[in-house]
């Protein structure tokens, strides 16, 4: 699991991720952009690793998610001392800062 967290962004090619993870992790992606991007390919392959029941279960996480990113972002909500200590360690080389949420 840490060696997941720490290469997440190399999923793609990491071996410490499985093809349905991969899958998994395309179809999340996809599905949190706006538009949605999640298209044939990412279904096809998402379904040759996950039953209609765990696919919904992932959407339903991903969707729940997007809303509270949302929500925190236009309220500015405080951000606990722990999700800013992993947002520095697993997003801070991508760009992520705290920014209003202090």
């Amino acid at each position: 699991e840490q060696e997941q967290l720490d290469n997440i962004w190399d999923y793609r090619t990491h071996p410490a991720f499985s093809e349905a993870e991969r899958a998994a992790l395309d179809f999340s992606l996809a599905a949190s952009q706006v538009p949605n991007a999640v298209d044939e390919t990412i279904k096809k392959r998402l379904y040759n690793h996950w039953n209609e029941g765990e696919i919904v279960e992932m959407l339903g996480v991903i969707s729940l998610f997007g809303y509270l990113n949302r929500w925190n972002d236009s309220m500015g909500t405080s951000i606990e001392d722990g999700a800013v200590e992993s947002g520095n360690k697993y997003l801070g080389k991508h760009g992520w800062e705290k920014g209003k949420h202090s």
